[in-house]
């Protein structure tokens, strides 16, 4: 019956149906073929109205809905002034800049298209003029644009968390370190990358005594609001002063603060826009949590955790075994599957399975979330490529093909982190 459900859900995948659509005629399979099955249509309904039911869910549309203002506010622009005076003359400092300013951003979106999206209609074309290629350009954001979903606040961790039970404040804790440590990695490639392939220095120079001229202190008072944001969202969580849903509803009401009176970039009437565009952005990642968990429950019901469990215990002795085989799975499934649906259908599956051989749940939760930070940017639907070639009028593949050189940096950091639990956990227990 196990194997049948998951046919039918990857037979309705490849045939073009939303992923949403499914896994809600998934879980109806077992019903559908004996009448008995607890899973019945009205089953399956209780469990789509119970998972929307949760405070903790509306963390997610704040994060988006804070993460378009500050877009459009032109923070990001801001944050690469600070970083580009103080590293840009440096060699690689204005790829090294980037990554950085991917990284913070990270810390404001929660998403790795958004920080793609917004870092890349800005710092592209300032690579580009400065002499860098525009399709190394283009792999570079895409690849750190992934820091977005690692970084907190994490849109997946708050997935994650919901699915699992696992405290979200630990998994915003536990992402700190692993992420600090893959931006190191991008950077190290960057380095060796212009060290190998040069860099246009008069141009750069002429950069940076631009930003000179305004001064450091010029620089980093524009730059001040921009970079007290992931401060006020991670300093109340990591605090205790605010749940991560109350931090969401902060970052919001900051965002609207800084973009209408300090920065100035955006008008009262702007508000009702990007309110449609998180909206939009989360309606369908709304849908696929809640659908997801029914299938989550069609699963307990045909005893699919149990019997996997079962399995790994006879077959697999080793956390560290099992841990290689899950990251392979996830960077296979991440080539095709988008990260948030991922993380719904799977880690209720696997996380009894991990915890069983003593893996902790937010070390495997981090390790989940940057096995699909990777699939954002690889092919074929790798979703940070579709985001970031048109910047540059470039196929999606072809930027796939440049990034391979920082995703392998990704995935020696990735090692690093299945293999050093203590990074993940440092900070969070």
């Amino acid at each position: 019956m196990i194997a049948t459900v998951i046919l039918v859900m990857v037979v309705l995948t490849f045939l073009g149906l939303p992923m949403a659509v499914s896994l809600g005629l998934s879980s109806l399979t077992p019903w559908l073929m004996n009448h008995t099955f607890a899973a019945n249509p009205v089953f399956i309904m209780r469990g789509l109205i119970n998972a929307l039911d949760s405070t903790t869910l509306l963390a997610i549309p704040l994060f988006m809905l804070s993460g378009a203002i500050m877009a459009k506010g032109g923070i990001s622009k801001k944050l690469f002034d600070v970083f580009a005076i103080f590293i840009g003359k440096r060699t690689a400092g204005i790829p090294c800049a980037v990554i950085v300013t991917c990284l913070f951003y990270g810390a404001i979106s929660g998403s790795g298209p958004a920080t793609v999206a917004a870092v890349g209609v800005m710092c592209i074309p300032i690579l580009v003029e400065l002499g860098y290629d525009k399709i190394f350009s283009c792999s570079l954001v895409a690849v750190a644009g992934s820091l977005g979903v690692i970084i907190p606040p994490s849109i997946p961790m708050v997935t994650y968390g919901i699915m699992t039970g696992t405290s979200i404040g630990a998994m915003f804790t536990g992402g700190v370190i692993p992420g600090v440590l893959i931006a190191a990695a991008l950077m190290v490639y960057a380095w060796g990358y212009c060290r190998r392939n040069g860099e246009d220095k008069e141009k750069i120079s002429a950069n940076h005594d631009k930003l000179m001229e305004r001064g450091y202190l010029a620089v980093l008072k524009e730059g001040f609001w921009a970079l007290l944001c992931p401060v006020i969202i991670l300093g109340s969580i990591y605090t205790g002063l605010c749940s991560p849903t109350q931090s969401a509803c902060i970052s919001v009401w900051y965002a609207l603060f800084v973009s209408l009176f300090i920065y100035r970039t955006m008008k009262p009437k702007d508000i009702f826009t990007y309110m449609l565009e998180a909206i939009n952005s989360y309606a369908g990642l709304c849908m696929m949590i809640s659908v997801s968990m029914a299938f989550a429950k069609t699963l307990t019901l045909l005893k699919a955790p149990t019997l996997l469990a079962n399995y790994i215990s006879t077959s697999i002795s080793s956390r560290y075994v099992f841990l290689v085989a899950v990251v392979t799975a996830m960077l296979i499934i991440g080539m095709f599957i988008d990260g948030g649906p991922a993380i719904a259908i799977l880690s209720p599956i696997l996380l009894p399975s991990a915890q069983a051989l003593g893996v902790h749940p937010v070390h495997f939760g981090i390790i989940l979330i940057c096995c699909l930070a990777v699939g954002l940017v690889t092919p074929p639907f790798g979703l940070n490529l579709f985001v970031g070639a048109p910047l540059v009028e470039e196929q999606p593949m072809t930027i796939g093909k440049a990034a391979i050189p920082f995703i392998l940096s990704f995935l020696l950091a990735l090692l690093l982190i299945v293999f050093v639990p203590q990074l993940s956990l440092l900070l969070a227990i």
